[in-house]
């Protein structure tokens, strides 16, 4: 006797179906995560540039930041970055004076640097396009930076290098408008985490 659909065993299917709708519902949680707290302790903002072509580094102890970005809607998202420059590490305390001074950054004139998006682009994987304005020493330039957003458990990771050239800002006047000894080029390079509301 043939037994139809309805007389056949049907608790490991519904276990089965009960398993999908479970992890959708994990997977609409994840997507749904908007990361707004940002974590000082986990993040961290530098920056790099060739002096007589020898690498050097540098980081800033001080910046504040404001975020909102929902990886399900990434052109709603909005950043803002506040860098104190006085609070600039070089290696060395004679070096820490030198780019404070009205030369270099003038901090005296322009204490904060600052970054604000006007738009985020998704491109696919976990890259972005975040475009907006990039304000150092009383100049503002639209910039274009590239960023990576990585989730770990209930922190998102955002990381990325902006290129800028240190003449758009008047960053090194006078003898140091040249750049023979300290390069043009310079790289931002951002780690910011933030946790998931």
């Amino acid at each position: 006797m043939k037994r139809s659909l309805s007389d056949r065993p049907s608790a490991p299917l519904s276990r089965t179906f009960a398993g999908v709708l479970a992890s959708l519902a994990l997977v609409s949680a994840s997507h749904a995560a908007s990361y707004e707290q940002v974590l000082p302790e986990q993040s961290r903002i530098g920056f790099g540039f060739q002096q007589m072509g020898v690498a050097m580094e540098g980081s800033f102890r001080r910046f504040a930041s404001e975020l909102k970005f929902d990886p399900a809607v990434p052109a709603e998202a909005r950043a803002t970055i506040e860098v104190e420059i006085g609070s600039v590490d070089t290696g060395s305390d004679e070096g820490d004076e030198e780019v404070a001074r009205k030369t270099w950054f003038n901090t005296g004139d322009f204490p904060v640097a600052r970054f604000e998006s006007t738009a985020v682009k998704a491109l696919g994987g976990d890259r972005y396009e975040v475009a907006g304005t990039l304000t150092i020493k009383g100049t503002t330039r639209d910039v274009v930076v590239p960023a990576r957003f990585t989730p770990q458990g209930d922190v998102g990771v955002f990381e990325g290098e902006l290129g800028i050239r240190r003449g758009d800002f008047s960053i090194g006047e006078g003898a140091w408008r040249a750049f023979d000894v300290v390069a043009n080029e310079v790289v931002i390079k951002f780690r910011i985490a933030a946790a998931a509301r």
